[in-house]
């Protein structure tokens, strides 16, 4: 999850915990203060009740032996009894219980209090309704409820707004300092503009990070240059002296046979360092990509110059182009990749098996797909493929580990995906995809 989401997810909830906690205890204090201004309406009625009280109506309250209504809503009740000098006297209290009036229950509050009135002693109970203020909550509670979605929408909306206008220039030193640069002699050490202190100091620190790497970078190539000269020159001249030893008449078949081993055990030294150059030539970005390749044309050319292999082991290469596609690249590099590939698919096939390359479209991409009939490999060997010096399927002499580690490095120069699947004794099969 990307951080500008963290952070007004973060601030939602916080809101939304604000909110909530807010609208408990705004429905608390409204339950209250209700409860509190129904009380005092009581008591106020109950006052002015006394004050204007006569014979007569208290004769008819006394008569009257159920609940005497206000209103035909039946939201308010009144309850006169006088009571004996023998029953125990209340002050005043207040009460929350159902009652019962013509049949319809509800919930009331309640004024029980015991007055005198001409050296009588009478019990009065008031009763107002509960309903309006349940209602009431029940508002204030929906009310709340559609603040508090609001709240979090709009909330939502503007944090992401806002996290995406302070976080712009962040994803801006990303893009543009981190994955932009493929090459770090031609860095931008342009700062990005922004107002934030933080993100200055990241641009700072990244730059001041290319910089050391293109330091090193710039030494490495002097190293890898000097390596091919200090190295590949004196292979060159032994090779040459053993040659020329094999040319003395004197030499004895041993001998012959030992200078035959040397000679071999130099060109596969030389064969090494030179993948090993390659290798790091091809990672360091020291080849162009002016080239306008045909993938089509590049499988025919491979196809030409390895037939003699295939006529040698008894295969078959079927080849099912019906689509070509033309990229960008070093024509040469990818003539090496395909040239390792099929030279493999060629290498660890079964005799009188095949060879077959044909093309897919998929979502990712255009797909060339090399599938041999050899003897495969298990799942864990084809995670170490790419691994240098990780001789697979073979122990060949002929072998030194470094053609798909070659193949890896020429990939990624031209950002193309390998995948490789494979099944003990069942084939392997290469599948080459290309960017869109």
């Amino acid at each position: 999850m990307k951080l500008q989401f963290k952070l007004a997810l973060y601030n939602t909830l916080t809101k939304i915990a604000i909110i909530t906690v807010l609208g408990i205890l705004i429905l608390v204090s409204i339950n209250h203060i209700s409860i509190n201004h129904i009380q005092n309406r009581l008591l106020q009625k109950k006052i002015r009740l006394i004050a204007n009280l006569s014979n007569v109506e208290i004769n008819d309250l006394l008569l009257q032996k159920t609940f005497t209504d206000y209103n035909l809503l039946r939201e308010e009740y009144i309850i006169l009894k006088e009571i004996k000098k023998t029953d125990h006297p209340i002050k005043q209290k207040f009460l929350r219980e159902l009652r019962s009036i013509e049949g319809n229950q509800e919930e009331f509050q309640i004024l029980i209090t015991d007055f005198n009135y001409e050296g009588k002693s009478y019990r009065l109970e008031l009763g107002e309704t509960m309903s309006t203020l349940a209602q009431l909550e029940h508002t204030i509670s929906m009310f709340t409820f559609g603040i508090l979605i609001a709240a979090v929408i709009l909330t939502l909306i503007i944090d992401l707004s806002f996290m995406q206008f302070l976080l712009g220039p962040f994803y801006q030193i990303i893009d543009q300092k981190l994955n932009k640069v493929n090459d770090p002699i031609n860095f931008n050490y342009h700062p990005v503009k922004t107002s934030t202190d933080d993100f200055k100091i990241l641009d700072q620190s990244i730059s001041v990070l290319m910089n050391k790497i293109a330091t090193l970078f710039l030494t490495e190539k002097e190293f890898i240059a000097n390596v091919s000269h200090e190295l590949l020159t004196p292979i060159s001249i032994l090779n040459t002296r053993l040659e020329n030893l094999l040319n003395d008449e004197q030499l004895s078949p041993e001998g012959e046979n030992k200078l035959f081993a040397c000679l071999k055990t130099l060109n596969r030294l030389k064969a090494i360092i030179n993948s090993l150059l390659l290798i790091s030539k091809v990672e360091n970005h020291q080849y162009g990509k002016t080239d306008t390749i045909s993938v089509k044309h590049t499988v025919e050319e491979v196809h030409e110059e390895l037939e003699h292999r295939l006529l040698m082991m008894k295969l078959k290469m079927h080849i099912n182009l019906t689509e070509d596609y033309s990229f960008t690249g070093n024509k040469s590099l990818f003539h090496t990749l395909l040239m390792n590939l099929i030279n493999n698919a060629i290498k660890y096939n079964k005799p009188s098996g095949s060879v077959d390359i044909y093309s897919e479209s998929s979502v990712e991409g255009y797909t060339l797909v090399i599938a041999d009939t050899g003897r495969g490999m298990n799942p864990k060997l084809v995670q170490n493929a790419f691994i240098r010096f990780e001789k697979l399927q073979s122990e060949k002499e002929d072998s030194h580990g470094l053609g798909l580690a070659i193949v890896r490095s020429i990939a990624a120069f031209h950002e193309i995906k390998i995948d490789i699947t494979s099944e003990k004794g069942q084939g392997t099969q290469v599948r080459i995809v290309f960017p869109n």
